[in-house]
């Protein structure tokens, strides 16, 4: 099977990529610790400190899959039940992604995002407490999950597998480890998006093996 050229962006700590394999992987995140800790995690990974919203634009027809995961607070339940949060504009670049991708990019790709606490704009397939718009059919899996608004630092670190998170950044911890892709749901996405892995654990053929 031929190897994907594949953009991670807003990559933060790689929840969704760690069991992605046979992939050649370019991961873009403006803060710079955690793409420190990103690259430290993944050392074959190309890692670039950037704007992952313009970068999608000046380099999207260079991939074969794109997964983006744009910042969530604006968008997220918790601002809205939290009566002392300040009221802000959804960002809604994660929108202008969706659509652009739609509209330009010819191989498979991924948006995610939390639930938000309105109806969502365009439909999304849900798992967890993530949503996922995408060209390709993801099926629902469930799989072992933990009480994130509960969940002490350690267990989260333990949960999504991290061996070192030494993050000294200004983005709150628990914030950054709760708002990670399990990397099941990762890897279950990304074997659908190659066309190798379907609900039934059946083996297909790759749509890239004839790239």
């Amino acid at each position: 099977m031929k190897e994907m050229k594949v953009l991670n962006l807003y990559a933060c700590l790689g929840g969704n990529r760690l069991l992605w394999d046979n992939c050649e992987v370019t991961a873009v995140e403006l803060d710079p610790e955690l793409a420190r800790l990103y690259q430290e995690r993944f050392p074959k990974d190309t890692v670039i400190v950037a704007d992952a919203h313009q970068y999608l634009l000046d380099h999207y027809n260079e991939f074969d899959f794109i997964w983006s995961s744009p910042p969530c607070p604006s968008h997220s339940r918790a601002r809205f039940w939290n009566t002392k949060a300040e009221r802000i504009y959804p960002d809604f670049k994660l929108y202008e992604e969706i659509v652009f991708l739609q509209t330009h990019f010819k191989g498979k790709w991924v948006v995610e995002n939390v639930i938000p606490y309105y109806d969502p704009l365009i439909p999304a397939t849900k798992i967890g407490r993530h949503l996922f718009w995408s060209n390709f059919t993801i099926i629902n899996v469930e799989h072992e999950t933990i009480k994130m608004d509960k969940a002490s630092p350690g267990e989260l670190i333990e949960y999504h597998k991290l061996e070192n998170f030494s993050y000294n950044g200004e983005q709150p911890k628990q914030k950054i480890l709760r708002n990670l892709v399990h990397y099941e749901v990762g890897k279950h996405i990304f074997d659908i998006a190659r066309g190798i892995y379907n609900h039934y654990n059946n083996k297909q053929k790759s749509i890239f093996d004839e790239l």
